[in-house]
């Protein structure tokens, strides 16, 4: 921070620049009685004066910032109508220093929660998650021993931003949030409950996805299925979630039937994957509804294919593959099924993965704040690379095999997936006597990550 102050800093320009008040207001595009005002200090400095004065200054824009909050923002009695504006810049500069100080400050008076509230509201909304965080952070510490729905919305909100690669993060910041969902506005308790299962779906939590995907069905039939909905309550409800209201009936039997598959009850997950192909019952056909109508189908189709599959009707691998080349965001998922069918009941599918040789070499993970984009797609990814080398190794092709070997375990270490990492190790030892000197000093060398990260 400047030592000295603002308005020094300008008077100090004025005498070296031989300019008078009424020049500089030109400079400034500002009226010259206003600037007259401030220099006096009879009239505080807004954030645009600062930034049109730090600019003459030659300065960078927000190098003054910090001296700003001391100087003119630190009141008896804040004036939010100056502060919204300069946490807006700050939001914007990526000051997040300044934010912080800021909220902190104003957070002795708990009349300032809303306002705090209704700016990290529209950060998040603009996609700033950084400068969100640290108002969420802060109006949900002024109202931890409230049991609100404000406080409530900011711990999920600080579960969407803080969830990323590493997974046992990942499942600490869940069992955080987690206690928070019955406090919630009844309505938005099910994308809460969405994104939740997602998350435990991705950690393989499997009991608990269980258990949040029954919560969210029984709470989605409640609003769905009440007699009395007027048009205007059903408008209320869906401007308040993500989703149109039928897809919190229709998901839930998805997550269900991927519980089963983890159990490896194909026919139980075949039955559900029925139950939600039949939406007979939507009633509703706007386009949002017809496009999640669509959407759902596709799925459904899928996971027929897969669990049929991956049950042991090896006669729709044709019909799989070629469905899912029109299917790119759900390419992944397809293979890994492929793959553990290929595994599972020794099938050759070479021919298969040299169609799809360029969307296997080339993934990414996807930057979206979508869980099942952001956290379900890139937990197939290991498993499939797991698949792939015990294929290849099986198959007697160790090059390739201990390739796609190295490359999933450096990718679960990477996101800390412990058990994966386990699986990896395991598969290595049992094929070891065919790795070369080269492949053994790239294991060891992923390895000791793995104990920097322990």
């Amino acid at each position: 921070m400047d030592s000295s102050t603002i308005l020094a800093e300008v008077i100090s320009y004025m005498k070296q620049n031989d300019l008078n008040t009424r020049q500089l207001a030109i400079k400034l595009d500002i009226n010259v009685g206003t600037l007259s005002y401030l220099l006096n200090g009879n009239r505080t400095l807004t954030v645009d004066h600062l930034d049109r004065v730090t600019e003459i200054l030659g300065f960078p824009k927000g190098h003054f910032y910090e001296n700003y909050i001391n100087e003119f923002l630190k009141d008896i009695n804040p004036n939010w109508r100056r502060i919204g504006p300069f946490l807006h810049k700050c939001a914007e500069l990526g000051k997040l220093d300044c934010i912080h100080e800021m909220a902190s400050f104003l957070l002795d008076d708990l009349m300032y929660s809303t306002p705090l509230f209704e700016l990290a509201e529209e950060l998040f909304g603009s996609g700033n998650y950084k400068a969100a965080e640290i108002l969420y952070e802060n109006v949900a510490m002024s109202e931890r021993k409230q049991y609100s729905e404000r406080l409530a919305l900011c711990q999920y909100r600080l579960f969407k931003i803080r969830i990323g690669k590493d997974q046992v993060s990942n499942f600490r910041i869940a069992c955080q949030f987690e206690p928070y969902i019955e406090r919630m506005d009844e309505i938005q308790q099910l994308d809460a409950l969405k994104d939740l299962a997602n998350l435990y779906r991705s950690l393989h939590q499997w009991d608990r996805v269980e258990i949040l995907a029954n919560e969210m069905e029984n709470k989605a039939k409640i609003h769905y299925y009440r007699e009395a909905r007027s048009e205007i309550a059903l408008q209320e409800i869906q401007s308040k979630l993500s989703r149109p209201l039928f897809v919190y009936l229709a998901y839930p039997k998805l997550l269900k039937a991927n519980v089963y598959e983890s159990r490896n009850d194909f026919k139980k997950a075949l039955q559900l994957t029925y139950d939600y192909a039949d939406l007979s019952w939507v009633k509703e056909k706007d386009s949002e509804t017809l496009y999640w109508l669509n959407l759902s189908k596709e799925w459904a189709i899928a996971n027929i294919y897969a669990n049929k599959l991956m049950g042991g009707d090896i006669s729709v691998l044709g019909e799989y593959v070629e469905y899912i080349k029109g299917q790119p965001d759900e390419m992944l998922v397809a293979l890994v099924n492929i793959m553990y069918a290929a595994n599972r009941y020794e099938i050759d599918v070479d021919h298969i993965l040299q169609q799809f040789n360029s969307e296997i070499e080339t993934f990414v993970y996807p930057q979206t704040n979508d869980l099942y984009k952001s956290q379900v797609i890139p937990d197939y990814y290991p498993g499939f690379l797991y698949d792939l080398s015990l294929y290849f190794h099986r198959k007697g092709d160790y090059i390739i095999g201990f390739k796609y070997m190295l490359q999933g375990l450096e990718n679960s270490v990477m996101i800390n997936k412990e058990d994966s990492i386990i699986k990896f190790m395991v598969l290595f030892e049992q094929f070891r006597h065919a790795a070369t000197e080269e492949i053994c000093l790239k294991y060891k060398n992923i390895i000791s990550e793995v104990y920097q990260v322990v």
